[in-house]
């Protein structure tokens, strides 16, 4: 066991999995053996809780109103995920806030500041000066299944330290962020979930962070969803280092576009549809690129694109600066431009 994982379950003391009694069939599902299943779950959750809880803390965000003291705004979670005082919460939970606080499970009020946000994603890192804190680490949300146990943590409605059980309904869902881009690989659970929970962590039953909370269905029940745990490892050490996620863009406002059957045909396309660029930034990659209102693009790359979500894709991967290939309809002809992807300065839904 390496440092990192002692450290982590040192409020436990022991990593070891629960061994859970096996079930054959109907004829050996006893009331005892009812009774050894509740424990041997009780442990789990019991022993996930004294690992994890005390990483997971109570964000306060505010505003810095001149003259008056600072009003809170609203109240989230977070989870410390770095002894250094690193903390990934939700970007909506401290989008906007002049005055950051962190509260441990112990109570203690810190002083936080943000070290970085991606609306993309709708995660955010905050900062603390208090050092040797408990954190906690993530698991690889790809080897996830459906039905599995899944805890969540957090402070809903208020109440710090709160508890909720259920399973992993869902995987592989998408949904969009605040800013219009798609968030893919989104985890779907049944942890009752309540306002106050954004921001707080997703565990498996040893302990390690799968998902980062992040949306409610209103009025549904059991229906809520996470930011996969990969997703927060892929963007954490961006954030922490450039206090954004460097993405690219074209610079173009599009559109998905159904093609004509006969022209799929007539240019040899794999695919019916394609992004109608609606209008172009003069002075962005598109504009110095060639690129008109009206036309069609296929492919980046020889990556098909059906959707401006592709595009996305593409471009979160692709190094900036690079040159990259656009194939496109124009005038019922297939054409290709050279392009050079820049920096998005802010992430927006066009491509």
């Amino acid at each position: 066991m390496d440092k990192t994982e002692r450290t982590f379950f040192r409020q436990v003391g022991d990593s070891r999995p629960v061994s859970v009694p096996s079930v054959s069939d109907a004829s050996t599902y006893t009331g005892e053996s009812d009774a050894d299943l509740l424990d041997a779950y009780s442990r789990a959750v019991v022993r996930v809780v004294e690992s994890v809880g005390p990483a997971v803390v109570s964000v306060v965000a505010g505003k810095n109103l001149q003259g008056r003291r600072g009003e809170q705004m609203g109240t989230g979670s977070g989870v410390i995920v770095a002894p250094e005082g690193y903390i990934l919460t939700n970007n909506h939970v401290v989008q906007g806030a002049g005055r950051l606080e962190v509260r441990t499970a112990d109570g203690t009020a810190l002083p936080a500041r943000l070290a970085g946000a991606d609306p993309a994603t709708d995660l955010a890192v905050l900062r603390t000066d208090t050092g040797d804190l408990p954190y906690a680490s993530f698991g690889d949300s790809e080897a996830l299944s459906v039905g599995q146990l899944a805890i969540a943590i957090g402070n809903p409605l208020g109440f710090n330290s709160t508890v909720s059980t259920g399973v992993l309904s869902a995987l592989g869902r998408a949904l969009r962020s605040r800013d219009g881009r798609l968030i893919e690989n989104i985890i779907q659970h049944t942890a009752p979930l309540n306002p106050g929970n954004s921001g707080g962590p997703l565990v498996d039953s040893r302990g390690r962070v799968i998902g980062i909370n992040t949306v409610i269905i209103p009025m549904a029940q059991g229906i809520c969803f996470s930011i996969p745990s990969n997703t927060a490892a892929w963007v954490l050490p961006q954030l922490v280092a450039d206090g954004r996620v460097r993405r690219g863009y074209l610079g173009i406002a599009g559109q998905s576009q159904p093609l004509p059957q006969p022209l799929v045909a007539a240019l040899g396309l794999t695919a019916n549809q394609a992004v109608e660029v609606v209008s172009v930034n003069r002075a962005s990659p598109a504009g110095r690129a060639g690129l008109r209102p009206g036309d069609l693009i296929v492919a980046i790359n020889e990556t098909g694109v059906t959707c401006v979500d592709d595009l996305h894709r593409f471009l979160a991967v692709w190094p900036i600066a690079e040159p990259a290939t656009l194939t496109l309809i124009r005038d019922r002809r297939r054409i290709t431009l050279p392009i050079i992807p820049a920096e998005a300065v802010a992430c927006t839904a066009a491509g």
